[in-house]
């Protein structure tokens, strides 16, 4: 028996919901594996830093409970994590301007400009595999990529 005229394992899966979960939770993390192997080989820093700088970069300002909120992480794990970038000069931190309880988390120049690096690094890398797909392609990308995001955003 040949298979050679069969569909693609991959769509043959996708055609059911739990097949579809299936695929895009392997695809994803083949993905995001890649992406993170795609980083300077200088930057030391882990994925939870670089998420970390990643969200001060996208919402400003924000207090450990809030980064640990968006990261879904417990606020002792993001206060280390807070020391840690805060002690290589990532992040500083100061007093909130309303509630004296609280410090906010700021990104500093070389929190940026390191986030900004790796991003280009990653950028550029998929940005090449990119152009190996067909146009028709690229465009279920385009259309995929919020939906992606709002996956990744529900709790």
């Amino acid at each position: 028996m040949s298979y050679a005229n069969d569909m693609p394992t991959v769509e043959k899966a996708s055609r059911t919901d739990s097949g579809l979960a299936s695929e895009l939770r392997m695809s994803v993390m083949r993905l995001r594996r890649r992406l993170a192997n795609e980083r300077h080989p200088d930057n030391e820093l882990s994925l939870n830093a670089m998420a970390v700088l990643a969200g001060l970069y996208r919402h400003g300002d924000l207090s450990v409970g809030e980064l640990a909120s968006r990261e879904r992480v417990q606020p002792p794990s993001m206060t280390r994590t807070v020391k840690f970038l805060e002690a290589d000069g990532f992040v500083h931190r100061r007093a909130h301007e309303t509630d004296g309880r609280q410090v906010v988390v700021v990104l500093t120049d070389l929190g940026r400009q390191t986030l900004l690096a790796d991003r280009r690094r990653r950028d550029e890398w998929l940005a090449i595999r990119l152009r190996d797909l067909t146009p028709a392609q690229r465009a279920v990308l385009r259309e995929a990529a919020p939906i992606l995001e709002r996956l990744a955003s529900t709790e």
